[in-house]
């Protein structure tokens, strides 16, 4: 293992299928989803005895101002976007993928090992993070972005770990404020319309990220960094190391180290 990780990968997932799911099958969902399935294919080949089992949920359907900026098609339109993407993964990639379209609220209980979070509401990633919580998840993978810029954090949602990674609430937590939600919810008139609102380059980059972290703690066993900001007008990407000094900056303390005097900043041990 290379001795600059700095979080390590919890043993299970490295001896089981992971447990995924995705809330939002929109621009980012759909950028992200044919990633997940080729690190499906990509970790049974390097000898991981499950690969990925993935849920999605959503519950829009696809509109004639999604194709295009989204990863559907003209003959998608009508059809609700969380099956149409699980079916067409499923028939083209051999997966045996989920799909649940409906929204998730505060209410539902999400069991698996990561969350992936596709959304820009801060409503829609209280109710992801509430519903992670309730069903016991590890992990909550935060996919937003804005017109040009965005964020990819990986955080884990236990409590009292010195070691443990700060979720996007932890880091900033007007993001899970719904009060601070624009009020634009009003869909696109027309694809120009769209692309004036969000750059069409955006959702792809962020879900490249996402899939580099991902791709990380699997072939790597661990991450160096937990977060990765983009900001495609400066052409700029800056990770987060895994450093208590770092999360700091932003405002989050990471609890006492135990009484063994571990340094918080170097992860667990691996098992």
């Amino acid at each position: 293992m290379n001795g600059s990780i700095r979080h390590i990968a919890p043993p299970e997932m490295l001896s089981r299928a992971w447990k995924v799911v995705v809330v939002g099958a929109g621009g980012t969902g759909s950028a992200l989803l044919p990633s997940l399935a080729r690190l499906h294919h990509a970790m049974l080949a390097l000898g991981h005895p499950g690969g990925i089992e993935c849920e999605v949920y959503d519950d829009d359907t696809v509109s004639e101002f999604n194709v295009g900026r989204q990863g559907f098609y003209p003959n998608d339109v009508g059809q609700y976007k969380a099956s149409l993407l699980v079916n067409r993964l499923n028939l083209l990639m051999g997966t045996s993928w989920r799909a649940v379209s409906r929204r998730v609220d505060s209410s539902t209980a999400l069991r698996a090992d990561i969350v992936i979070g596709c959304v820009d509401s801060r409503a829609a990633r209280h109710a992801i993070v509430q519903s992670a919580r309730r069903g016991g998840c590890r992990y909550y993978l935060d996919c937003g972005n804005e017109r040009d810029r965005g964020q990819v954090i990986l955080g884990e949602l236990g409590k009292g770990r010195p070691d443990r990674l700060p979720h996007v609430g932890d880091l900033f937590p007007d993001m899970l404020n719904a009060k601070n939600d624009s009020g634009d919810n009003t869909p696109s008139c027309s694809m120009a319309d769209a692309l004036r609102k969000q750059s069409l380059v955006i959702n792809l980059a962020i879900a490249v990220q996402a899939f580099n972290l991902l791709w990380s703690l699997f072939r790597d066993g661990g991450l160096k960094f937990s977060a990765v900001f983009v900001n495609l007008a400066a052409g700029r990407t800056n990770p987060l190391p895994i450093d208590p000094a770092a999360w700091a900056r932003f405002g989050y303390e990471a609890p006492p180290a135990a009484e063994t005097g571990r340094n918080p900043a170097r992860g667990r041990k691996a098992a």
